[in-house]
């Protein structure tokens, strides 16, 4: 016959009901969350795995970022992250920081008109992006702007941390100008786009590399057009980045929904481990040590963006938490828990002691 226990003997964790009544601010909201169930203990979990994250002076956190999250206009939250000192590198679609460069330099984004289809939107020059357009306008203005970059680097190689940097220093040169690339630019944040022909600054490259040998195209083939590369080397990004954190003592993470940023970022540790076992590089554990993720899809889909830290931990990319390792998972649209968890995270670290 079965004994039953009291909570209390086994020293289980009670839950108590959220008292709006005692909260006063965004980390007392998510504190009492805490205390919840479901999605709001998650949020509440991920605020202290943050703050211990950025509290940690050992620390080197990697922000990665997918999604249209600067056409959701929380391109603003990733600056305000950089500016406080909450991460050191970022690593990110290129589409996400093409669209956020229209934002920066003064471009608008705009609601979809309910009353008109995506073949007028296409006629008209606008790019749909769920509920939001991006004026095809706008990314010939951001390409102008990319093209000047690109000539000051000429003659040097190419990869996607060079440019990032290259468009944050002219950016950095106009105080009107706002944005990622000019706050990562003047922290010294580097910043990795790994799939950099998925974009439209991939593109601009592309149509950049063309220009300088041909000109203009009229009387070229397409086979002939198509043979000229640019000189950019994404491995030049896959060694700057390995180098980068291997020069921290403790390593952690911070993810916005899913996809190659989060999974180029955290490969790392088996790359490190790769060149240990057949190089003779000296032997030594690259793990996540913490590690906090705001992402819709959950794990039976199968994708990459499911994937759990727990799973991630046999692939040698975080440590167990056996061993230290702390993370939180929350199931959520980011445009609505990231601004509530970083608003509270920064709370509690800028608060006076």
């Amino acid at each position: 016959m079965r004994k039953f226990h009291d909570g209390r003997e086994d020293r289980l964790t009670p839950l108590e009901s959220l008292d709006l009544d005692a909260v006063d601010s965004f980390a007392d909201l998510l504190h009492a969350m805490r205390k919840t169930a479901f999605g709001g203990r998650n949020l509440g979990q991920a605020l202290d795995v943050l703050v211990e994250m950025t509290r940690d002076p050992r620390c080197q956190v990697i922000l990665t970022l997918s999604g249209a999250m600067t056409i959701a206009k929380m391109g603003r939250i990733v600056c305000k992250m950089i500016d406080s000192g909450m991460v050191q590198g970022i690593v990110s679609t290129g589409a996400l920081i093409t669209h956020g460069l229209s934002e920066s330099i003064g471009l608008v984004h705009y609601e979809v008109p309910p009353e008109q289809d995506d073949k007028t939107l296409y006629e008209k020059g606008y790019n749909r992006v769920y509920d939001t357009l991006e004026m095809e306008q706008n990314l010939s203005d951001v390409q102008l702007l990319v093209h000047e970059c690109l000539e000051s680097l000429e003659g040097e190689p190419l990869h996607s941390e060079s440019i990032c940097r290259a468009i944050g220093k002219k950016m950095a040169a106009n105080e009107e100008d706002t944005g990622i690339l000019k706050s990562a630019y003047l922290k010294g944040v580097p910043v990795f786009i790994p799939a950099f022909t998925d974009c439209e600054l991939g593109l601009d490259v592309a149509a950049w590399s063309l220009g300088k040998k041909f000109g203009r195209l009229e009387n070229i083939s397409i086979p002939e057009a198509m043979s000229t590369v640019p000189e950019f080397n994404p491995f030049h990004d896959l060694n700057s980045y390995t180098r980068f954190l291997f020069d921290s003592e403790v390593q952690g993470i911070f993810t916005i929904g899913g996809g190659v940023p989060r999974n180029w970022a955290q490969q790392v540790g088996p790359y490190y481990d790769l060149l240990a076992y057949r190089l003779g590089l000296p032997d030594r554990q690259m793990r996540f040590k913490y590690g906090v993720r705001i992402c819709p899809e959950p794990v039976h889909w199968g994708g990459l963006s499911g994937c759990t830290y727990s799973e991630g931990v046999s692939w040698g990319k975080f440590a167990p938490p056996s061993e230290g390792g702390r993370f939180a998972e929350v199931y959520a649209d980011a445009t609505i828990a990231w601004p509530i968890l970083i608003k509270a995270a920064l709370e509690i670290l800028e608060a006076k002691p």
